[in-house]
């Protein structure tokens, strides 16, 4: 990255970064509420969000900067095993079909606010309800830090170094944030979400016209990977199809887990809002699928970078005007303040109602919770911003990738409790604890890599680590529950 600053690309981010700055304060007073009067308004946005609102938001905070700038990356680095967020994108919207409208049904019914609070509902276990609200918060905050990672990838690419700019973006972030709650984020996804397919279905006919055509794209990134060797290549290796597609089915089940997205489901205005969603979001799948082709163009444009993660703004700073460039860097970054708000506003959600309403204030009034919830969201997000400050990015990304095999594990008392009322609380916080503490074991002794191998007979079989540890959690709820329902059959949980 060359410290050169491109002054052009740098004012055209300026300016689209002060107009979502500006709609960030003004969205306190978009689709009115008290938004400091009540958890619901701040923190869910009223509950009032119909299909398109929920459809940018949600796309919004799933898709990524760091999804922008790590795809192409990961596809760069390894090739076809970098396009694994496809199919698990592809898997998750069936999923979300089936069971986020019951979830949405119960919470609406309740007045509930998080996961925490429709597994507490569920089995009226505040270990439990504990367990799944610290799993969504640790899990959140490396989250945090790798879309300020994002943002800081652009701003270095436009020739501003040191920390001021990246400090100066997360105080204009937190100060709309605690100001506006979850409308913020909301009406910026509008903005950032038209900014991002802008981009890349220029990139998409632009990039390959310049280069020869996508024949050419494939064809020199197919000598690359040859070259390159290992267990690179445009298409998968045998060896590589079940970590494939175990990585592909984890994934998409520990997606709809964090606080994030469930904050877009929970601030829908109805069931059929989310079912409406299901059907429209796969339309960012494709987008998600031309994004990662940027990887692949990069070799066909000579792109040469140490770090991966540079790929792409160095492929917008080589074949594009600077103003583009300065273009698709604020769309990237601003990519970057819509996820981070939401996960900020999830985490102090979670917080609010599960850890300092149930164990320091039970009488808190609602708009008391929504005062702890606006503080707690700065407080997520300076401990993100010293994350990336102070630490090497490297832990960001070990611990993001550990926060995926952890807040997969919640999956069972968050969804089984929506369906059925058989499970006991002991036995899904022991299965909690089984898949946690093997999971992050297993990943921790293999270096911080998501694979893991096991030996039966002379084959090895490669597969996910937290899909792993989440069967083995699923297993042992269940032989729990039946020992626990043996030793004492009367006692079950509040099932609301």
């Amino acid at each position: 990255m060359t410290d050169h600053i491109a002054w052009v690309a740098l004012s055209v981010f300026i300016f689209f970064f002060a107009l979502v700055t500006v709609m960030g304060f003004f969205a306190a007073r978009w689709k009115s509420g008290p938004v400091s009067e009540h958890l619901d308004e701040w923190g869910l946005g009223g509950r009032q969000f119909g299909t398109w609102i929920t459809w940018f938001l949600v796309g919004g905070d799933f898709y990524t900067a760091y999804t922008v700038i790590a795809v192409p990356a990961l596809v760069y680095a390894v090739g076809a095993y970098g396009f694994f967020a496809l199919p698990y994108t592809i898997i998750v919207y069936p999923f979300v079909f089936a069971v986020m409208p019951v979830l949405w049904k119960k919470a609406h019914a309740n007045g509930y606010v998080t996961a925490a609070d429709v597994v507490h509902g569920a089995y009226g276990s505040r270990s439990l309800e504990l367990a799944v609200a610290l799993t969504g918060l640790v899990a959140t905050m490396p989250y945090i830090a790798l879309q300020l990672i994002g943002m800081e990838v652009v701003i270095k690419a436009m020739g501003l170094t040191g920390e001021l700019p990246i400090i100066a973006a997360f105080v204009i972030l937190a100060l709309y944030t605690y100001s506006s709650g979850l409308r913020a984020p909301a009406l910026i996804a509008f903005v950032k979400d038209i900014m991002i397919y802008i981009v890349v279905l220029t990139a998409v006919v632009v990039v390959p016209s310049k280069l020869g055509g996508y024949g050419a794209v494939f064809s020199a990134a197919n000598d690359a990977f040859t070259a390159k060797g290992g267990a690179t290549g445009l298409t998968l290796k045998p060896a590589q199809y079940l970590p494939y597609a175990t990585l592909a089915l984890g994934s998409a089940l520990a997606a709809f887990m964090y606080p994030h997205t469930l904050t877009g489901i929970f601030a829908s205005k109805s069931a059929d809002t989310i079912r409406k969603n299901a059907i429209l979001l796969p339309a960012y799948t494709l987008l998600l699928g031309l994004i990662a082709l940027l990887g692949y163009m990069a070799y066909a444009a000579g792109i040469k970078v140490t770090s991966p993660n540079d790929v792409v703004p160095l492929l917008f700073k080589t074949l594009f005007p600077e103003w583009f460039a300065g273009f698709a860097f604020s769309a990237i970054a601003i990519g970057a303040l819509v996820p981070a708000a939401v996960m900020s506003i999830g985490a102090a959600n979670l917080f609010t109602r599960n850890v300092w309403k149930s164990y320091v204030d039970p009488d808190i009034s609602h708009a008391g919770e929504a005062s702890v919830a606006k503080i707690t969201s700065l407080v997520v997000k300076v401990g993100a911003l010293a994350f990336i400050l102070f630490l090497p990015t490297q832990y960001a990304l070990d611990l993001q990738l550990l926060g995926g095999l952890w807040i997969v594990q919640t999956l069972p008392a968050l969804v089984f409790g929506l369906f059925t009322v058989w499970f006991r609380a002991e036995a899904l916080l022991l299965g909690w604890a089984v898949g946690i503490g093997w999971g992050t074991y297993t990943a921790w002794s293999n270096g911080l890599k998501p694979l893991a191998s096991i030996s039966l007979g002379d084959a090895t079989y490669t597969f996910y680590v937290g899909l792993g540890a989440l069967l083995l959690n699923i297993v042992v709820a269940v032989i729990a529950t039946v020992v626990v329902g043996l030793i004492s059959p009367a006692k079950r949980g509040a099932a609301a």
